[in-house]
């Protein structure tokens, strides 16, 4: 059983997204802008662009040509840092809003679609568990780093 889980944890990101992404095609937004949008909203505004790359989990570079894509479609703007010209800061636009507010609900009701049959008191244990197993595969990252692999 335990062989297994890890199995279905690295699944359910793929199959959350896909999801998204069947539901999400009639606004016009691939996986790689809503994520990006979404993330911009999560963390708010004016973050240079090497930090929205990082909470992705991208290199900046690659979040070049979509910041672009939703740069044309009037959803953000990039405006130079005050301190340093290079660097830029990403903004949404007003017209971002109601999409954001469209991708949240999508994402409302696949969540709750996701978690039926679920109590609010499992969703808890869920979260303590993966919490748990999160902090584990910190610690063994972190020793990992720190020594050589045994």
């Amino acid at each position: 059983m335990a062989s297994t889980i890890g199995f279905r944890i690295a699944r359910l990101p793929h199959l959350w997204r896909s999801i998204l992404d069947r539901r999400l095609a009639p606004l016009g937004l691939t996986q790689t802008r809503w994520v990006t949008l979404y993330h911009l909203w999560r963390l708010g505004e004016g973050h240079p662009q090497c930090d929205l790359a990082r909470a992705i989990g991208v290199e900046a570079p690659s979040l070049v040509r979509t910041l672009g894509q939703l740069e044309e479609q009037g959803l953000v703007e990039r405006r130079a840092c005050d301190n340093d010209r290079r660097s830029k800061r990403i903004y949404l636009t007003p017209a971002a809003m109601p999409l954001l507010e469209q991708i949240d609900t999508v994402a409302q009701q696949a969540r709750k679609e996701m978690f039926a049959g679920l109590s609010e008191e499992n969703l808890e244990q869920l979260n303590d568990w993966l919490a748990i197993i999160e902090s584990n595969g910190l610690a063994i990252q972190a020793r990992d780093q720190d020594g050589p692999a045994s």
